[in-house]
């Protein structure tokens, strides 16, 4: 993921301490970037940074949706649940997942991101082990309240940390990690599912609570081994020498002579909060999230309800996701190739819609599992660009530490529904939940074309202000 040929459009060719003529119209001076500098420090975090990230991404998705694929054999008769108690449990994870992701993403500001993930990730994979003794339903509730808490740290802090290291024009392709990272989790949760299932029981305990226990005990390890490996944050990470650490800092500088001071005031979380653009994203990103995590959760169940057996359901959900990862890369990439959000963004729900269609109005296992593909390649692109395409327009990083988690805490409040919209009682076609799935999706695109429709007209208002000088061109511009 070296950008060899992407330096900040905002860069120029002196080093990192040089420091050019005073802007007269703001009396601060303008920070020039050394883009060779700039270009080894960009491929030092894209070689120790991302992959951390990439692997505390699995893992949580891991250790969230592999109650899908206990479901499959045996979850539900081992604690006796009854009705749609699943799906209250499943939907539970969610209320404390979005009331700390804020609290969460400030504490990493303050804090720094390797000493609070890693508290964070001890916390829900300590939780997960537990979830392996559970022996009714309220315990288990319990558990999920706990790892919902905890695992509400990590993207969007993740997200953060990205929107701080790299330039706008660099972000589709990191978000995009996150989201191929927990698409490739639910292929190894198919795999990992699946072997634990061939195992059976041992030791007097069943197969789904192995494979709560071993994801357990993995995520502990990895747990306190990112204490020392993830960057504290872009300024202070132990793989830059001094010189690379002073072009991150004077690109903080920088940013704060043209998006404003970067001295905390109340005012950037009144301009997160008050923000049009934030509201509209999180409803777009509420919509697309319902249909996510309805089918991170539930394709196990889904592909039962095709017609496959539930051993069958657990290895043939792994190329579904494999092939999710591989298109989301590539739209990434596409995105930022071409330095737009919209046009990207408007595109990737149509396969989506056309997957759900197909599974709503045919019973044939093969068109049905072929649906499911269809979905996969849109569900992650668009969730990915939304995610971006907010970051990019967000000033500086105290905008970005409120409008971020805010953005990605009421997309999350759709796992209230999508848990819900699958209950037991429908199978085996799942036609209510699929049916939502497809009208959120619908509303998801519409919602985007309104977020295109706003940014264009700030642009435009922009523009006049500059022809009439009350702007610089070096002032923030949105991206479309």
């Amino acid at each position: 993921m070296n950008d060899s040929k992407e330096v900040d459009i905002e860069s120029n060719s002196l080093s990192a301490s040089n420091v050019g003529s005073p802007n007269p119209r703001l009396g601060l001076s303008e920070v020039f970037i050394d883009p060779i500098v700039q270009k080894r420090v960009i491929s030092k975090f894209d070689k120790f940074m991302m992959p951390q990230m990439a692997l505390l991404m699995v893992i949580a998705y891991l250790d969230r949706s592999n109650i899908g694929n206990a479901k499959t054999f045996g979850f539900e008769k081992g604690l006796g649940l009854t009705g749609n108690q699943f799906g209250n449990i499943s939907t539970l994870f969610y209320p404390t997942y979005v009331v700390f992701e804020i609290p969460w993403v400030m504490a990493v500001k303050r804090f720094g991101a390797n000493t609070i993930l890693a508290v964070a990730m001890v916390g829900w994979s300590v939780t997960t082990l537990g979830t392996g003794f559970v022996k009714n339903y309220h315990q288990a509730i319990a558990m999920r309240l706990l790892l919902g808490a905890f695992e509400g740290a990590l993207f969007p802090s993740l997200a953060f940390v990205i929107s701080n290291v790299y330039s706008r024009e660099q972000q589709a392709k990191r978000i995009a990690v996150l989201y191929g990272a927990s698409a490739l989790s639910g292929a190894f949760g198919g795999l990992i599912a699946y072997a634990i299932q061939l195992m059976g029981t041992r030791s007097g305990l069943s197969a789904w609570r192995w494979l709560f226990i071993i994801e357990g005990c993995i995520s502990i390890v990895i747990g306190f081994l990112i204490l020392l490996t993830l960057p504290r944050n872009s300024t202070k990470a132990w793989f830059l020498n001094a010189e690379e650490r002073a072009l991150m800092s004077a690109r903080i500088q920088r940013d704060a002579t043209t998006k404003g001071e970067d001295k905390f005031s109340w005012k950037y979380v009144r301009m997160a909060i008050l923000d049009p653009v934030v509201w509209i994203a999180s409803i777009a990103l509420f919509c697309a999230t319902t249909p996510l995590f309805g089918f991170g959760t539930f394709l196990p169940t889904i592909i039962v309800g095709l017609g496959y057996n539930s051993l069958q359901a657990n290895y043939l959900s792994i190329p579904v996701y494999i092939f999710a990862c591989l298109v989301l890369c590539f739209i990434a990439w596409i995105s930022d190739k071409l330095k737009k959000r919209a046009l990207v963004v408007m595109m990737v729900p149509i396969p989506v819609l056309i997957g759900y269609a197909i599974v709503i109005g045919s019973d044939n296992h093969g068109a049905g599992l072929f649906a499911m593909f269809l979905v996969a390649a849109g569900v992650y692109p668009f969730n990915t660009l939304i995610v971006t395409w907010v970051s990019n327009n967000l000033q500086n990083e105290h905008v970005r530490s409120v409008g971020i988690p805010l953005l990605v805490s009421i997309a999350n409040m759709s796992g209230l529904a999508s848990s819900q919209i699958y209950p037991s009682k429908d199978k085996p076609r799942y036609i209510m939940g699929n049916s939502v799935s497809f009208g959120m999706e619908a509303v998801a695109l519409i919602s985007s074309g309104l977020m295109y429709l706003v940014i264009r007209r700030r642009n435009a208002k922009r523009a006049e202000m500059i022809v009439n000088g009350e702007l610089s061109e070096t002032d923030f511009k949105y991206i479309l």
